[in-house]
């Protein structure tokens, strides 16, 4: 990874074809030391392509791929057209107890860390 953002710094910069020393000296400047086999590698795989059609190619390809996370929990269903909401009512007052209890702990004077 560190090869392929030299590289893409480098083609930002305007140098369309970097060499491998040009990857070396900006991985130098950084105080990262440049491994010679990826480095071959990526130089390899790049040569004659342009940038800006790879970005391009790969943001098309990312598209596809699902990234909205695991998601939370299920959460409260909805209430139906003609269903009651009783049920929904009682279940939110539990919580507020709960939340009553908390401060009630802290009321004590001591913290947990004191």
């Amino acid at each position: 990874m560190k090869h392929l953002a030299a590289y893409l710094l480098l083609g930002l910069g305007g140098n369309t074809e970097p060499s491998a020393e040009d990857i070396k000296s900006v991985l130098e400047s950084v105080g990262i030391d440049a491994d010679e086999d990826r480095l071959e590698k990526l130089i390899g795989e790049l040569k004659g392509k342009d940038l800006q059609e790879l970005i391009a190619e790969g943001s098309s390809k990312l598209a596809s791929v699902p990234s909205g996370g695991g998601g939370g929990g299920g959460g409260a269903s909805a209430p139906t057209a003609g269903g009651d909401s009783g049920p929904v009512a009682e279940e939110e007052k539990p919580a507020e107890k709960e939340e009553e209890k908390e401060e009630s702990d802290e009321d004590m004077g001591f913290g947990l860390f004191d």
